[in-house]
């Protein structure tokens, strides 16, 4: 998932600052394979919240029982991978948990409302809304790849949703915006508590993230099969958390640019699974506006592993 690349884009202190040379090949090949197999994991959130089972839970509280349980499975897994000595508290974490918090419900809840295509394609844009907050709030400048990204989100956006002609996917679309803003704020406070270790931030926002969450969860009358169960751990284990583990673990030996090239096979691979498996058809419309927004973030990754100092 996105933020977990820009995490370590974030954070260069981390796993990352390996350089690529000083490994051997075949270290790097398992590692380049290992970024693969994250990038399809993490392809997988369409096809589990699509998933027949979860689909016959009531929509108006699909979307947060979803994401609350989703974040406590992936957040309990990342805890176990954060060292004691790591753990600290300060008042940034609060806004930092509370946007989370927002983008994890946005982004589920728009899942459920509108194609999966036009939900993963709508997030993918908060590499743009980053630009913007990082320029207005942090006065950082806007360079060349970062505009073209930024041209092909602004484009994306407004031909998905102008183009939309089904009020109960223009809910949906919405939702995904709002989702893809809600983590460029995640992204920014993250670029603030850079100085933190990025697996304890981690496992923060997933767990406090389904805390917060689960007071009114348990209000919901719905009960949950079995098969629902494991669904949503796996969703939460296997599409969230299992795919950060592989992805820390390769970004040590290939440098990032390359990385998060890879796992933008993420946006890709999403829609392709349901319309195998539950065939949901995206709209033209969706594919060309993913298409203009996947591309942006395509030429810009290009555009600084070529000049990265610029």
């Amino acid at each position: 998932m996105a933020e977990f690349a820009e995490c370590f884009l974030i954070h260069p202190e981390g796993p990352s600052v390996s350089d690529a040379a000083d490994n051997l090949p075949n270290e790097q090949f398992r590692c380049r394979v290992m970024l693969i197999a994250a990038a399809v994991l993490w392809s997988l959130s369409g096809l589990f919240v699509k998933s027949p089972p979860l689909d016959v839970i009531p929509l108006e509280v699909r979307g947060p029982l979803l994401a609350c349980y989703r974040a406590l499975f992936a957040g309990a897994m990342f805890s176990l991978l954060v060292k004691r000595r790591s753990i600290s508290w300060r008042p940034g974490l609060v806004p930092m948990v509370g946007v989370f918090t927002a983008m994890n419900v946005l982004f589920v809840s728009s899942m459920t409302r509108t194609t999966s295509a036009a939900a993963i394609f709508l997030q993918y844009t908060a590499t743009a809304w980053v630009a913007l907050l990082s320029f207005f709030l942090l006065k950082e400048r806007l360079r060349r790849p970062t505009l073209v990204a930024l041209a092909g989100a602004i484009s994306g956006i407004l031909w998905i949703v102008l183009n939309e002609e089904h009020a109960h996917h223009a809910v949906g679309n919405f939702l995904a915006l709002g989702s893809g803003f809600s983590l460029a704020c995640t992204l920014v406070m993250l670029r603030v508590l850079r100085d933190e270790d990025s697996t304890w931030l981690t496992a923060l926002n997933h767990l406090l993230s389904g805390l917060i969450l689960l007071p009114w969860v348990l209000t919901i009358d719905v009960s949950l099969s079995p098969t629902q169960w494991l669904l949503i751990a796996g969703l939460g284990i296997v599409q969230m958390g299992t795919p950060y583990v592989l992805f820390a673990r390769a970004v040590r030996s290939v440098p990032v640019t390359e990385a998060v090239l890879l796992t933008l096979l993420e946006p890709i691979l999403n829609p392709i699974w349901v319309l195998l498996f539950w065939g949901e058809q995206p709209a033209a419309h969706v594919w060309s506006g993913g298409a203009l927004i996947l591309g942006g973030l395509l030429a810009m990754a290009v555009l600084r592993r070529q000049a990265p100092r610029e």
